[in-house]
């Protein structure tokens, strides 16, 4: 929740600084008070009251006294404050923010909630530490009490350092292991606390343990005596926290999620410096604005704002889109205030909208992944059964397969995401790198940055599309229609590619009165331009010809188009309706598509209860032909529709 480096490297060398420095002060009161009383009768925390006292020293043990009171006083209130801000920032508000009956993200101020939620939890905090003080104050000294909540918030290091460390880590094992160092620390240090307060257990459970069982004794479990309860619960809370962490780790899986955060953080120097936090959504500088007004008012959002544009060395317009390090630096002030986790939830509800989308991608490949480890799983275990039946082992071919072809997605994806954004950085850094780039040279990066841009985007709506399509969301504008106009404005609306290849003829041949069909006229006009698109880009580049044919079939309406290109050989005649399949070799040809274009036609004619096939040889040309049944309806009037932009 820090919002400035600086501070941070500060910290570094003053935090130690001072804590040497004001225990210089501890060594001669605490010498003098071993030499003063050496039969322990005195309580350590009091030397500092008792040895003025002893020598009679009224008016220098009143001041110690009256610093001791502030120094308690000051402690009481930082400590409550900063655990009043822990509490609302890392608890609270993340959890109120998610509950959407509450609509807090779509309120204009909240800072009165922020305020409610830190003084009930101060004066709860109060009232906890007076409780405990009551109960277990005249059992331990302070010290004892600070070194056993040192080993209780000890149990997050193993996590922390192997969140940082170790890429193998898993959520189960991180959790394991924090419930495993837990249980632990309350069995040898807060039980025995109750014990020997009169809670609950009686006084021998400390010293002899539950039932007189030696080897559980919390002050030498299993066996491990002389050393202090502190270092004995350290040494054991430890030793099981690491090894559930490490040992549960090694036996289960990473999700997509894990495996993506990991390596966010094991190697983030290795990740581009300067680029903040990417963010797949969009929002106006103006809505970042009024996200930073509502938490931090309007004079800091002001101020800060002013501030970022000074140290940027940019203008910001309000009515203009709100590019990363706006994002970012709004959600780093948010976080010094609300905490990392609502700052990111708060930041993420002005971008929701293509955030879900992101999030559904996520979480296809997630799915796609955790069904290999499951076919996998599937696999390894139908070897131990020697039994099995044909239906079986016909089922267990098809995980086979289902591997495979997750395997090949989730590659490809990746490639096919990680192609565009590899040219985007690239010619984004040299941009950046070299301000004085003549006009022309400045103006061809940019055009390729802008054309990268626009193939991640089509590759991600292809994807949501056919995930939608195969999930059954996808919302369809079903209606009776005459197909005529459609057809035609299909084929206008690749006029603009025709003109790329001037060697190539497209003609159609469209029977007259065409009965009408029950579809969507959008998705319709999807399928034909994708494949007449198709058509013209493989079809003979010195001599082209594209044929587009339309005729009633008998009960059907029955589209072809047909070109004159290489063919497709008989092997890749299924495969090309396959996600990300192409016809050729791929190591060697360069693929003209994403190849989700074929698979999303054919989830397009299958909804309107059509099909679509292919026929072609190497060398002869190929013929795309669908048909969809004709509708059920009398004559309709016949309206022209108006393309999509191709």
């Amino acid at each position: 929740e820090n919002v400035d480096e600086r501070h941070l490297k500060t910290a570094m060398w003053l935090f130690p600084l001072y804590l040497f420095l004001i225990n210089l002060f501890v060594l001669p009161i605490a010498f003098a008070g071993l030499m003063m009383f050496p039969n322990g009768d005195v309580i350590a925390d009091t030397f500092v009251l008792t040895i003025p006292m002893k020598e009679q020293w009224q008016f220098l043990a009143l001041l110690a006294f009256i610093g001791g009171l502030s120094a308690a006083t000051g402690m009481i209130i930082v400590e409550s404050v900063a655990l009043a801000t822990m509490v609302s920032n890392d608890l609270v508000m993340p959890l109120l923010l998610r509950i959407g009956r509450l609509h807090l993200s779509e309120r204009a101020d909240l800072s009165g909630v922020l305020l409610a939620i830190r003084r009930s939890t101060i004066l709860f905090v109060l009232l906890v530490g007076y409780v405990y003080s009551r109960a277990f104050g005249s059992s331990y000294a302070l010290v004892t009490i600070g070194l056993v909540s040192f080993v209780a918030v000890l149990q997050f290091a193993p996590a922390i350092l192997a969140g940082i460390y170790w890429k193998g880590a898993t959520k189960a094992g991180a959790l394991a292991g924090l419930a495993g160092g837990f249980a632990i620390w309350i069995y040898t240090l807060l039980l025995p606390a109750f014990a020997r307060s009169g809670w609950v257990f009686p006084a021998s459970f400390a010293e002899h343990g539950p039932w007189d069982l030696w080897l559980l004794r919390p002050y030498a479990l299993l066996g491990l005596e002389g050393l202090d309860p502190i270092a004995h619960a350290t040494i054991w809370t430890l030793l099981v926290n690491v090894g559930l962490l490490v040992g549960v780790s090694l036996f289960t899986a990473q999700t997509l999620i894990e495996r993506t955060q990991a390596v966010k953080f094991v190697d983030v120097f290795k990740q581009s410096q300067g680029g903040g936090i990417e963010w797949r959504g969009r929002a106006s500088v103006g809505e970042m604005w009024s996200l930073l007004d509502r938490f931090l008012g309007a004079a800091r959002a002001e101020a800060l704002f002013l501030k970022f544009e000074q140290d940027e060395r940019r203008r910001l317009v309000r009515a203009g889109p709100a590019d990363s390090e706006v994002i970012s630096f709004v959600e780093q002030q948010l976080a010094g205030a609300l905490g990392t986790v609502s700052a990111r939830i708060m930041v993420a509800s002005v971008l929701r909208e293509e955030m879900q989308d992101i999030d559904q991608v996520t979480r296809i490949l997630d799915e796609a992944s955790q069904l290999v480890v499951y076919s996998r799983r599937l696999e390894e275990k139908s070897k131990e059964l020697e039994a099995a039946t044909l239906e079986l082992t016909s089922a267990n071919i098809r995980l086979k397969e289902l591997d495979r072809l997750k395997d090949n997605f989730m590659a490809t994806v990746s490639h096919e995401i990680r192609t565009p954004l590899t040219s985007i950085r690239s010619f984004g850094e040299i941009l950046r790198d070299n301000p004085d780039l003549d006009i022309e040279q400045r103006q061809e990066f940019i055009s390729i940055i802008v054309t990268e841009s626009e193939r991640l985007s089509r590759l991600i709506n292809d994807i949501l599309d056919l995930a939608k399509m195969e999930a059954g969301t996808t919302q369809w504008m079903i209606e009776v229609f005459d197909p005529t106009p459609v057809i035609e404005q299909a084929v206008s609306a690749t006029a603009g590619l025709l003109a790329k290849y001037p060697a190539t003829v497209l003609r159609t041949e469209i029977e007259p009165d065409l009965p009408p069909i029950r579809a969507d006229r959008d998705r319709l006009m999807q399928v034909l331009i994708n494949l007449i698109s198709n058509a013209v880009k493989f079809c003979d580049k010195s001599e082209g010809r594209v044929l587009v044919k339309a005729w009633k079939e008998r009960d059907t309406m029955r589209i072809d188009v047909t070109d004159n290109g290489i063919g497709i050989p008989p092997e890749d005649l299924e495969k090309i309706f396959e996600r990300f399949q192409q016809a050729g070799n791929t190591l060697t040809d360069k693929p003209q598509g994403t190849g989700l274009g074929l698979p999303i036609c054919r989830q397009i004619l299958r909804e309107f209860g059509g099909e679509i096939r292919v026929r072609s040889s190497p060398g002869r040309g190929s013929t795309f032909s669908f048909s969809i049944p004709v509708a059920n309806t009398p004559d309709i009037a016949r309206t022209p529709v108006s393309a999509p932009a191709p």
